[in-house]
């Protein structure tokens, strides 16, 4: 039994929706952030960045969003959401894992909380990560530019739900991931998922369903 700390529509989503996937046994605690949950003493023994999630996993906790998507795709390799170690998608599924995790989510990160720059110009650091993410999701467009319905090819994996999460967060954005077609048509398959429509319950999330 995993236990799964998050906060609605946070980057706890991923591991959520990995969870479901995988039809893994877990329980869910809410980490109220409006109202500093995760600074509270005893959430941040568990995380001491104060961040969501934190998964539970044979009774200790592990964090980093990119690490429990690595960490649950080995432990239910069953559910086939990651190639297998030495096979041929292997590489292009990791190098897509960490391109998201060290170039695409840190971007959306200061957008949100341009104050952990520090002291900065906040326009001219929302302006340059703006850039930054629009080209990460072009890049991510030309992947699928051969018809491809998933980003490694025709069959689905963990980094197609990482990409997705992430696509929702730009929905507010000057241009959203979902002006790119072939983006849209990605996030559309994924939110057409069972896994995508019980977490919208369970969460209580209704935008960008």
């Amino acid at each position: 039994m995993y236990r799964l700390y998050y906060s609605p529509g946070a980057a706890s989503l991923l591991p959520h929706l990995l969870l479901l996937e995988t039809g893994a046994p877990h329980e869910l605690v809410l980490v109220d952030i409006p109202s500093g949950a995760n600074r509270d003493p005893d959430y941040l023994k568990l995380n001491p960045n104060g961040l969501v999630p934190t998964l539970i996993v044979d009774g200790r906790p592990v964090a980093e969003t990119a690490a429990l998507l690595l960490l649950l795709c080995e432990r239910h390799a069953d559910a086939g959401l990651a190639p297998a170690p030495g096979s041929t998608g292997r590489a292009a599924f990791l190098q897509g894992v960490l391109f998201l995790a060290n170039t695409l989510q840190p971007a959306f990160r200061l957008w949100f909380y341009p104050s952990d720059a520090g002291a900065v110009d906040e326009a001219i650091l929302k302006a340059s990560l703006r850039q930054r993410i629009e080209g990460c999701f072009a890049q991510l467009a030309a992947q699928l530019d051969d018809g491809r319905p998933y980003l490694l090819g025709e069959q689905l994996s963990a980094l197609d739900f990482y990409a997705t999460m992430l696509m929702r967060w730009s929905r507010n954005m000057p241009k959203p991931a979902t002006e790119w077609p072939a983006l849209k048509a990605l996030a559309d398959r994924i939110r057409a998922r069972p896994s995508w429509r019980r977490l919208y319950e369970i969460e209580g999330l209704t935008e960008w369903a």
